[in-house]
């Protein structure tokens, strides 16, 4: 699955987290290892920075283990609809 631009502007005016930030954090997904709970923790804290939000070690949790699962949907562009 590809990111198009439609989907990165609708990213960043949900989130204001600029296109750059959200390319950088997928590049270092797509060269870590998804399956690695430090990388997916590494991620999820830089976005609560960027974002502004706190995420809770619950939520954190609830995260890794949905994508160490492989219980991510196959269309995100849904998820922020």
């Amino acid at each position: 699955m590809g990111i198009t631009d439609s989907f990165l502007n609708k990213v960043e005016r949900k989130t204001n987290v600029s296109k750059e930030s959200i390319l950088e954090l997928a590049g270092r997904l797509k060269d870590g290892n998804l399956k690695d709970e430090k990388t997916i923790r590494g991620v999820i804290d830089e976005l609560s920075k960027l974002t502004g939000k706190t995420v809770s070690k619950e939520q954190s949790d609830k995260i890794v283990k949905a994508v160490v699962g492989d219980q991510i949907p196959n269309n995100l562009e849904s998820m922020i609809d």
